[in-house]
């Protein structure tokens, strides 16, 4: 009786950790993004690894490790809808080959996507929230905003 009870308080642990994750995750997406909005990452010279250091430094408790476990994505979009941008989980595994980064000019509408792998121990969540089936769940954000007249 102890064990199948141990069990579901792990899960349960386990659970609210991936939200926490997922809120700081979120957080963090916002909080860089504005560097981009407001023209500071584009005043000094932003380069995917230099937002990700950024983004990684706003993670908080989840620092560790977060530079190999986060994956970026900052477009420039024509518009705010029927977006298609490539999907780095199609496949049946993560491949970041097609993403990019672009903080874009004044005006501009961008596209900003995270990707956080976190490592699931529980076997049941496994099986639940693992996407590709390798035990991870990815953990993904995204925001879009129209760049602020930084450069008038």
């Amino acid at each position: 009786m102890a064990l199948p009870f141990a069990y579901m308080i792990f899960a349960i642990v386990e659970i609210a950790f991936v939200f926490v994750l997922d809120s700081v995750l979120e957080n963090a997406t916002i909080e860089t993004g504005r560097l981009v909005r407001t023209g500071q990452a584009q005043a000094r010279g932003f380069t995917a690894a230099e937002f990700k250091s950024e983004m990684c430094n706003r993670m908080s408790v989840f620092a560790a490790g977060c530079t190999g476990k986060l994956t970026v994505d900052v477009r420039v979009i024509p518009q705010f809808s029927n977006q298609n941008p490539p999907d780095p989980m199609g496949g049946g595994s993560f491949s970041a080959s097609g993403l990019t980064y672009a903080n874009g000019a004044s005006g501009d509408i961008v596209l900003v996507r995270a990707w956080y792998q976190h490592t699931l121990f529980t076997p049941f969540l496994q099986q639940g929230l693992s996407r590709l089936g390798d035990g991870q769940a990815w953990l993904t954000t995204t925001t879009a905003f129209r760049n602020e007249p930084f450069d008038d």
